[in-house]
């Protein structure tokens, strides 16, 4: 997952449309982009704001080999929204703040904004229907639908139904409350463990079941600080009902609760082979956490969160510290599931068009068979200090690494007692944007500008928890400089008071606000889930879960009292809040390079300890039991047990691929395709730009040149003043580079990509925008640039902490094919080498980068670039004219040199860093190593490798976080990996074991049907329409026709067992490839002579 990893909130596992990418799409899908977001104009918002925070978001996927490279190099958008606005930059690292949540709201690829009047229910106050009770009506204005809160007669059990009938995309999820009382992880390993089979579906992993076969849109499961989640979604009724089924009966009725041996695999157990080794501790849950344990941003979270609360739930990792994992036993396994996980505890949520008497039918038949119960589960409000307080920790770094400038310094606050109104949680979410929202909000750029370290973190605002904080900190600065951290921190916190907020800054903020929440984007993530998350912020403690679905009422108001009275509401705040508040810790995170050391010490002298303490029978006894879990875990399911896990029939796929409304047509020199979609008055524009004539030693400049193109200011404006310019007219412009090979072409499609929307009225404000970046954007601030490059720089450095198996990848495709190359120049260890290298220039010689980048805008920025433009029907004509003046601000010309050729070299590869996993990979390219011939069976099989053999071999036998496998379809390249895993060889030799298990595997009609409608699922995923114009682009740059793309989904539908078979002797290329490994010293030493690595360590001092 991204490295700025929340603390405790955990995920079980994403698919479909949650990542944007799952199994297959990579090959099918559009490509990802390099080095940043791509999307990030048009990615997701929160409803009233961003969704950012403190311990909300899910950090951690169970599943992430089946969600593919995109979901674990953007980390999974899973949570809830908050009420402010939405700050995107990759110069935040928000170790408290994590990933980019989706909103709370999103517009479907339906009608919902054309229609003005609100879809209203049949249902009554009082009114009883199947078991249930309707308690509550309410009518969603700015949704345009009506919610219906129900309480179930025998359990008290309560649900919320919100009646869309405009809305295809179908969602459900069960929500427990589930406040952890110790760090042994229970909540985490409970939520992995229900799933591994129940009453009605007498399988292993009727998940993994669900993720062969089904159309869902969104399969997950999430352990926040305070609470469980299982949400799914999909656009199939019949395919949303089995998913709801499988659920329902997973979380009431686990087999986990009658064999050990579940706690065992996913929690941990002890394991011994053989009486000459050493004990080990194995376990997905607990091999995931070291994993999570080895990154500094996530420790230093982790540890804010425990003790900024300490008197709660959040005072405890609800994800499990691997020191206390090894605690958890079965008897209080099974008693947290009785005690928490009861319709009485339960809130229940459904979303969507599929009919709502049904939900309730639905619902009472597993319920009626449980009583009401009294459960305390309400969430302890932390009690305010009348004192500031400090902590200190330490973080593991590498033996060779300069530790002079890596230590982290956070202050944080909790904001009040109780949880706020709606409209104080925005008052505050305006505050926190226009402190911490832009790269020239005051308080952010004072810490960047102040040089004391490389990144701002902290996140500033969350209030997704039973109490809002505020965190703000720096990471990468000298130990001594921590106390002038806080004192900068209060200091600009004190001059902003006395000097008040900018108004032209509210004001920004406020648009922003209302842009994104009208706009109602969530990006992939599904609205109704997005919905059920705001919902629950308040829901959770007893909070009115509809108020956390409105914003006009309250932007109104604050839209009077700030700009049109201009009452200083900010300021009061910012002083009540946060300068006189006394609930203020400083969390001081120091580097130890004995720390990793030390950890890996206690671990082996606590199982030395405990193996003296054991007889040989006892040592037997375990040696036998590692046996029978082995056995257990690798013999199949029998075939009557798996006909029990619902699907859907192949006649329910449709046979002909959705296609995209495109007019293609030219204005100047430009070409232009114009898409035809229902998006409520917004405009979306994407500009491509060809890099072909970009120098091949340039080409790593291109990421830190694309974000200084929005970072670094214009002739007309500075940054700061840019920044609220685009606030003020428009939703949002970014930048990102985006490479891909392309079919039958040993050429890539390499473009940069420029993305901006706004209303129609303000399109001329956006071109003009996007003209001014493009043409007039300044160099010559050294230092600025020097603070976005350094800022590059930890980032990279927590990708190769919390997402090795992506660096491996890229060191793999790199030797592959040119497009591999130049994506790992942008994105990969190339990159964050390069940007170490490009600091060292920049301080000696600023006349010579400042070149580089002014011969990169000359190269880059022509009038012959491909203009795409999604709006309404009834808008798209109105907008040449728009377009015509922004290309007459570019020079005239075309790309035209040749693409670069680099000079490939085949090498295996270790890359130490300070971890206690790894991250494992091998990959060869098919077509030019096996001759393969592309045929759409390769994607079927691909995805049923990663469900089969690598789940069983890699995950569940050998304890990995994920075990995957990615097939290019484009490039030819075929990638194995593994994610925060224990094991190295072992890995390796199950990689080399997957030609020979396809040859022996047996399939038999419901397999390969299950594979096919899975495949398929992934190949439809459900798009909004800025997504659905955005890939319509994409797939015209990449040559690929809709009959390129009917013909290979004919191929998958049309997959035989032969055929999966026959894939098996492309797969033995795969053998000779080449392997990259990130991870531990040892680990990676003790295999360099065996596998012929070439090892390095990128954060070794020079």
């Amino acid at each position: 997952m991204a490295s700025n990893q929340l603390p405790g909130a955990t995920v079980l596992a994403s698919s479909g449309a949650a990542s944007g990418l799952a199994f297959a799409p990579s090959a099918l899908g559009p490509p990802t982009a390099g080095g940043a977001v791509a999307k990030e104009a048009a990615g997701s918002v929160g409803l009233r704001g961003a969704a950012k925070g403190l311990g909300e978001e899910p950090a951690h996927s169970a599943v992430e080999g089946h969600a593919g490279l995109a979901l674990l190099a953007a980390g999974l958008a899973g949570c809830s929204a908050l009420r402010g606005a939405s700050r995107r930059s990759s110069a935040t690292a928000r170790p408290m703040a994590a990933k980019r949540r989706p909103t709370a709201v999103t517009r479907t690829g339906t009608a919902r904004q054309a229609v003005a009047t609100i879809a209203r229910t049949e249902a009554e106050v009082g009114q009883k229907l199947h078991g249930w009770t309707c308690e509550r009506i309410e009518e969603l204005e700015e949704l345009k639908c009506t919610g219906v809160l129900w309480r179930h007669d025998k359990t008290g059990a309560e649900l919320i139904s919100v009646e869309q009938p405009l809305e295809e995309n179908k969602t459900f999820g069960v929500v427990f409350r589930t406040p952890p009382e110790d760090s042994n992880g229970i909540a985490h390993v409970l939520e992995h463990s229900v799933l591994c089979g129940s009453r009605k579906y007498p399988v292993k992993e009727p998940f993994t079941e669900l993720l062969k076969g089904s159309m869902q849109t969104f399969l997950n499961a999430m352990t926040f600080p305070d609470r469980t989640c299982y949400p799914v979604a999909s656009c199939n009724l019949q395919d949303f009902y089995n998913l709801v089924d499988v659920y329902l009966d997973a979380v009431l009725h686990p087999r986990a609760l009658k064999d050990p041996r579940v706690l065992a695999q996913e929690g941990w157990h002890y394991e011994i082979e053989d009486k000459s080794e050493p004990l080990t501790f194995k376990g997905v849950v607990f091999n995931e956490m070291k994993g999570v344990y080895s990154n500094p941003d996530s420790v230093q979270s982790r540890t804010l969160l425990n003790n900024l609360l300490p008197d709660t739930p959040y005072g405890v990792d609800s994800g499990g510290d691997p020191k206390e994992i090894p605690n958890l036993t079965f008897e209080y396994f099974k008693g947290f599931h009785e005690r928490f996980y009861h319709p009485s505890n339960a809130k229940f949520w459904f979303y969507g068009d599929d009919p709502p008497a049904r939900r309730l039918e639905l619902l009472d038949e597993f319920l009626r068979d449980f009583e009401k119960k009294e459960v305390t589960s309400e969430i302890a409000k932390q009690p305010l200090w009348v004192e500031p307080r400090a902590v200190e920790h330490a973080f593991a770094v590498g033996k060779d690494e300069d530790i002079s400038k890596k230590s982290m310094a956070c202050v944080s606050w909790v904001m009040s007692d109780d949880k706020p109104d709606l409209e104080m949680s925005i008052a505050l979410g305006i505050m926190d944007y226009c402190l911490m929202g832009t790269p020239g909000a005051p308080l952010r750029k004072a810490l960047t500008d102040s040089g004391l370290g490389s990144r701002v973190i902290g996140g500033g605002l969350y209030d997704g928890l039973v109490q809002p904080t505020f965190s703000v900190g720096l990471k990468d600065i000298k130990e001594s400089d921590a106390k002038a951290v806080e004192e900068l921190v209060m200091k600009t916190l004190t001059a902003v008071a006395a000097d008040g907020f900018e108004p032209e800054a509210v004001e920004a903020a406020l648009n922003k606000i209302e842009f994104e929440n009208r706009e109602l984007n969530t990006g992939g993530f599904p609205r109704g889930l997005s919905l059920m998350f705001a919902a629950v912020q308040n829901w959770n403690y007893g909070k009115d879960p509809f108020e956390g679905l409105r914003f006009e009422a309250p932007l109104r108001a604050l839209r009077e009292k700030l700009v049109e009275k201009k009452e200083p509401l900010l300021e009061d705040l910012l002083r009540k809040r946060i300068l006189e508040n006394t609930h203020r810790l400083v969390v001081t995170s120091k580097p130890d390079v004995e720390e990793g050391p030390r950890v890996e010490a206690a671990e082996k002298e606590r199982l030395e300890q405990h193996r003296a303490t054991l007889s040989e029978a006892d040592i037997q006894g375990l040696i036998d039991a590692t046996k029978e879990l082995k056995e257990l875990q690798e013999t199949p399911d029998q075939p009557e047990a798996l006909a029990t896990v619902p699907r859907l029939e192949l006649d329910d796929i449709p046979k002909e691929s959705k296609k995209i409304p495109t007019e293609l047509g030219r204005l100047g020199a430009a070409e232009v395709l114009k898409h035809p979609l229902l998006t409520s008055g917004v405009v979306y524009v994407d500009l491509a730009f060809n890099l072909r004539d970009v120098p091949s030693h340039l080409l790593t400049l291109v990421p830190l040149f694309c974000r200084g193109l929005r970072e670094m200011g214009t002739k007309s404006s500075d940054f700061v003043q840019l920044q609220r310019r685009i606030d003020l007219s428009t939703g949002g412009i970014s930048t990102a580079p985006l490479i891909s090979a392309k079919r039958d072409s040993d050429e890539p499609m390499a473009y940069l990509m420029m993305r901006g929307k706004a209303m129609e009225a303000k399109v001329p404000s956006l071109m003009d925008l996007m003209a001014e970046i493009a043409t007039g954007v300044t160099w010559e601030n050294k230092d600025r640039f020097l603070q976005l490059a350094r800022e590059s720089q930890a980032a990279g450095r927590s990708q190769l902490l919390s997402a090795g198996h992506v660096v491996a990848a890229g060191r793999l495709g790199r030797q592959l094919t040119v497009a591999g190359w130049a994506s790992e120049q942008i994105s990969g260890l190339s990159q964050f080498e390069a940007v170490g290298q490009l600091i060292e220039l920049a301080e000696k010689d600023w006349p010579k980068v400042e070149s580089q980048l002014r011969e990169l805008q000359a190269c880059i920025f022509k009038s012959a670039c491909v203009v795409n433009l999604t709006a309404d029907a009834d808008v798209l004509p109105r907008l040449d004219s728009h377009v015509e003046t922004f290309l007459g601000h570019l020079p005239d010309g075309a790309a035209t040199s040749p693409f670069w050729v680099p000079e490939y070299s085949t090498t295996s590869e270790g890359i130490v860093v300070p971890s206690q996993v790894n991250y494992v990979g091998k990959a060869a390219n098919l077509y030019k190593e096996a001759d393969y011939k592309l045929h759409g069976s390769a994607v079927v099989t691909s995805r049923l490798l990663g469900t089969t053999w690598l789940w069983d071999k890699v995950r569940v036998v050998g304890g990995a976080y994920g075990g995957f496998c990615n097939f290019d379809v484009r490039s030819g390249d075929f990638k194995y990996l593994s994610y925060r895993d224990p094991n190295l060889q072992q890995t390796l030799d199950a990689y080399d074991g997957t030609a020979e298990f396809l040859r022996s595997m047996e399939f038999n009609d419901d397999m390969l049907a299950k594979s096919i409608i899975g495949t398929m699922g992934d190949v439809d995923q459900h798009q909004l329409p800025d997504a659905k114009g955005y890939t319509a682009l994409q797939r015209h740059l990449l040559g690929e026709t809709d009959e390129m793309r009917q013909e290979m989904r004919d191929q998958i539908l049309g997959t035989t067992a032969d055929d999966m078979r026959s894939f098996a002797d492309a797969l033995e290329a795969v053998k000779s490839g080449s392997v990259c490994v990130v991870g531990g010293e040892d680990a990676i030493q003790g295999a360099s002579e065996s596998l012929g690595l070439k090892v390095t360590s990128p954060f070794a001092a020079s």
